[in-house]
């Protein structure tokens, strides 16, 4: 089980680092609601082990973003909407974050920020300029490279929370999202994502894919 306290005092760190010196509300409160959002009982991959993984990639990759403490709320709420059985998470946890961090005191162009990251993890496709989009997506996608037994446990955590689709449907959606993360003519955009991880992770993808397909 993640350290819930380490986490709350790491979202404090971020949001007060994006709200600057004007301050705001007690930040405890918004930390409180996502907690307990990514510990909702559909979730099997998408959990605080995950959120804490994409914090853990954010700090490792933070010399190339523009703005750390953005990309780190846009990590936060990245999945903070997340039903299974439905397709606009990703719009629904941007909306959340945008009523949530006005609210929190983020100024109006950090909070628009946060809320287009959220949305860039629907493609994982940053373009070449976008320092914080291409930290946030490869922090995400960082699980991809995990060694075997890591990215087993991913895959089958993500078979779980889709428990409601029928095998063949899900062997069919699973490749076609494959496939779609293996035409990208890069997977990771940082200069530590393509060193460290790219090859590691289509290597996986692949071995996914030839096994779906069997």
């Amino acid at each position: 089980m993640p350290d819930l306290e380490a986490l709350r005092a790491r979202f404090v760190r971020a949001l007060e680092g994006a709200r600057g010196p004007g301050g705001g509300p007690d930040p405890v409160p918004y930390a409180e609601n996502l907690l307990a959002r990514w510990q909702e009982p559909q979730r099997h991959y998408h959990t605080l082990t995950h959120l804490t993984a994409v914090l853990d990639h954010v700090d490792a990759l933070e010399e190339y973003a523009t703005d750390p403490d953005v990309v780190r709320l846009a990590a936060w709420f990245h999945d903070a909407v997340y039903l299974p059985e439905r397709s606009e998470n990703e719009e629904r946890s941007a909306r959340l974050a945008e009523r949530a961090l006005a609210e929190a005191g983020i100024p109006e162009g950090k909070t628009a920020e946060v809320a287009r990251l959220v949305r860039l993890t629907v493609t994982h496709d940053p373009d070449d300029d976008d320092r914080d989009g291409q930290v946030l997506c490869d922090a995400d996608l960082a699980i991809l490279a995990a060694p075997p037994s890591a990215y087993a446990a991913y895959t089958a955590a993500v078979r779980e929370e889709y428990h409601f689709v029928p095998n063949d449907a899900f062997r069919s959606g699973r490749a076609a999202i494959l496939r779609q993360l293996l035409e990208l003519p890069r997977l990771f955009r940082t200069p530590y994502g393509q060193e460290k991880w790219e090859a590691t992770a289509r290597y996986n993808l692949v071995g996914e894919l030839e096994m779906l397909s069997t």
